[in-house]
């Protein structure tokens, strides 16, 4: 029996320039999410908590709060991008192309656009990328740079955590 790693994210080495990533999951933005952010977050416009509002609205529905939108979309990245990133050193070129509304689904994908070594920390570099996201009916809702420090393969910051048990896993006890 062989114990194999999961997933454990990119490393500095494993990012190109030009490569795109399609993250995996997408997710589909429901009222309860966008009341509850709205609130945690203390923004206070009604059009994202007020259905009688959001319906009096251009749009004719409640909208979600973008930083929800941004959150969620940089969350899709993660697990392709900065799994193993330990800074987020910038967003910029933020833009909301299109509303979201309770109900839609929205994806994310990214392009690295630069990666270069760290100067100062030797365990790293810098990665550049561009995401954007798109609702359920391929119309671009959401675009952002976003740079990080990421660790390389061999740095103390890549060691999986995952803890040692006493006793292997073994097929006894399975049918």
């Amino acid at each position: 029996m062989t114990v194999k790693d999961g997933w454990r994210g990119r490393f500095l080495e494993d990012f190109e320039v030009g490569d795109v990533y399609q993250h995996p999951l997408g997710r589909t933005i429901n009222e309860t999410d966008n009341t509850w952010f709205t609130l945690l977050t203390m923004n206070t416009n009604q059009a994202h908590f007020n259905a009688q509002v959001g319906e009096s609205s251009e749009f004719g529905r409640m909208l979600v709060a973008s930083p929800l939108t941004i959150a969620i979309a940089m969350g899709q990245s993660v697990t392709d991008t900065t799994q193993n990133a330990f800074a987020n050193l910038g967003l910029d070129d933020l833009t909301l192309t299109a509303p979201v509304f309770v109900g839609d689904t929205i994806w994310s994908e990214s392009i690295v656009l630069g990666k270069r070594e760290s100067k100062s920390r030797p365990h790293a570099g810098i990665v550049t990328i561009r995401t954007r996201t798109l609702n359920q009916d391929a119309v671009e809702v959401l675009s952002f740079k976003r740079t990080f420090y990421v660790h390389r393969r061999d740095s103390s910051g890549s060691a999986s955590l995952f803890p040692q048990a006493a006793t292997p896993l073994t097929l006894e006890g399975t049918s």
